[in-house]
């Protein structure tokens, strides 16, 4: 054969590291889902031996921190990595594009849908939101999820259900994902992707010029690192703040106090219970003791259930966390948009249910 006729080059061969590269992917995974499952009672075996009165509510704060914030740490470490793997075969664009749905809504459905089998707290949720963002998927429709996440799960509609019958548990459902997705489509109507901080804007620019240059599996592995050590470098410390101050509340939340200030039906009592509810923090099936101690004060329904979305969507330790992604003026939007949509819901249960 004449070497004027040089053969077509085939794809980039697979560095010499590969191998390495899996096992030690592998092996990383395997001991993440290890160590996960394992917060839970190491917290506890640690509560158990420190000078603490157990059941007290320096108890309960200590071990809610010694178990939430590793667990986020740990998401918010995964979900990163896996979106910047991903994202080195998808450019932002084209991310954007695939998870927007071709018609306006259809990304926020899917996403508030997304939220209701993934049952987190808010600040579980934000690592995914974190990702989302990052990898350049419409700011409306990651909203969509941050909102459903906490706000609805299979945990919280079974609760209800067994507490306030099946058509409570079906209009909150159907509620919750329409604040969650009605939020997400006027949000996203605004276009405020201005207002992420700037280091969030730059990481969505530079994902959006990725060159379509073919990549080793290697390389894509590496962009996951680099990806952690970036974005979660950044946002580490404020992780931490918001589950401190999540365990405060959790631990030392006057829920007899809460009962009675809110045992009214007066027209005040649902921006009330909205205006009490956002500065608490707790997941929407460990909330059901307290919803159900305003049930039996005699609590108007609608005023209850805006109390509960409150606390699980709009919670002070997520909008700690959030601030290290986004402006001021976009976590005012937000709490803004999804408030007037908690407050509408309030008031039509309690017209809807009222006795």
């Amino acid at each position: 054969m004449s070497d004027c006729c040089p053969l077509p080059k085939g794809p980039p061969s697979q560095s010499p590291g590969t191998g390495r590269w899996l096992a030690a992917t592998a092996a990383g995974l395997v001991v993440w889902g290890a160590l996960y499952w394992q917060l839970q009672p190491a917290a506890s075996w640690i509560v158990a031996r420190l000078p603490l009165v157990p059941g007290s509510r320096t108890a309960d704060a200590v071990a809610f921190f010694l178990y939430d914030t590793p667990k986020v740490l740990m998401l918010l470490g995964l979900v990163v990595f896996a979106m910047g793997v991903i994202r080195s075969w998808f450019s932002a664009d084209r991310t954007r594009r695939l998870l927007a749905g071709r018609r306006t809504g259809v990304g926020n459905v899917a996403a508030a849908l997304l939220g209701i089998v993934t049952p987190f707290c808010s600040c579980s949720a934000v690592p995914l939101f974190i990702g989302f963002v990052s990898a350049g998927v419409p700011l409306g429709v990651t909203f969509s999820f941050l909102i459903a996440a906490p706000m609805i799960n299979e945990v919280a509609l079974g609760l209800l259900f067994g507490l306030v019958g099946w058509k409570v548990a079906l209009a909150y459902l159907g509620f919750g994902l329409g604040v969650a997705i009605t939020a997400g489509i006027v949000i996203g109507r605004c276009h405020l992707d201005g207002w992420l901080q700037p280091w969030v804007r730059e990481i969505r620019m530079t994902a959006s010029d990725v060159p379509g240059q073919r990549m080793t599996l290697v390389d894509r592995l590496e962009a996951g690192v680099d990806a952690v050590r970036d974005i979660v470098g950044k946002v580490w410390l404020w992780v931490i703040a918001g589950i401190a101050v999540g365990a405060l509340i959790h631990g030392y939340a006057p829920a007899d106090l809460l009962a009675t200030v809110m045992g009214r039906s007066a027209w005040w009592s649902v921006p009330a219970a909205v205006l009490v509810g956002i500065p608490l923090y707790s997941n929407a099936a460990g909330i059901i003791p307290v919803v159900e101690a305003l049930l039996s004060k005699g609590a108007a329904i609608g005023t209850v259930l805006a109390f509960m979305m409150a606390v699980t969507a709009l919670s002070l330790p997520e909008i700690v966390i959030l601030r290290k992604v986004l402006t001021g003026r976009l976590i005012a939007v937000f709490i803004g948009v999804v408030a007037l949509g908690i407050l509408a819901v309030g008031y039509l249960f309690n017209f809807a249910f009222a006795s």
